[in-house]
């Protein structure tokens, strides 16, 4: 890869409802606003060789609308935290306090896993795509593994309160400044700290 096009899937039925949902296997389709959001990414980002989307559907849905025909690659590693007993829950009901009590260490509460295992994911899923022989790749993912990135972009490792990333808004990437992006968030995870 020499080139990935980053960008948050486009508005979900979940993001309306302010729920959480971490579990790919509850299907939450996009909204009306959603689907023109994904479209209009297409048109702002132009064309790639290849969309990789998480195992949600919101991101698959959001990839095949913005660029149709376009091939598709599966990439679990991107996929959105896992919540726990949070799952489903507003983000008020809760879980905006464990984010603000919690070590970057501690999974959620019920199973969920911690910001480090989830930012070592994300690393993984993101390498594999750096892996890839397409030149131009598009990766539609969720809010946290695009904003680690996007932080580390700017040499800033992960944070405990992540600023809402934009729906549908493409970023684009060289693979030498990705990869330098990657180094920094796998430094942090060796030792995070807030």
């Amino acid at each position: 890869m020499k080139e990935l096009v980053l960008a948050r899937h486009a508005e979900s039925e979940f993001n309306v409802l302010e729920r959480l949902n971490g579990d790919p296997a509850v299907q939450v389709a996009l909204t009306d606003a959603g689907r023109a959001q994904a479209r209009a990414l297409g048109d702002r980002a132009g064309p790639v060789d290849l969309v990789a989307h998480s195992s949600f559907g919101r991101t698959r849905e959001t990839g095949e609308l913005a660029w149709p025909g376009t091939p598709l690659l599966e990439v679990p590693e991107l996929g959105e935290f896992t919540f726990g007993s949070y799952e489903g829950s507003r983000w008020a009901d809760g879980f905006d306090e464990w984010v603000q009590t919690s070590a970057p260490d501690v999974g959620a509460p019920g199973g969920g896993e911690s910001r480090v295992e989830a930012a070592r994911r994300f690393v993984r899923g993101y390498r594999k795509l750096l892996a890839r022989p397409e030149d131009r790749i598009a990766a539609i993912a969720h809010g946290a593994p695009v904003a680690y990135v996007l932080l580390a972009l700017e040499g800033k490792p992960p944070v405990r309160k992540l600023e809402g990333v934009e729906q549908a808004r493409p970023f684009t990437v060289a693979a030498a400044d990705l990869e330098r992006a990657l180094r920094l968030i796998d430094d942090w995870a060796a030792a995070p700290v807030w």
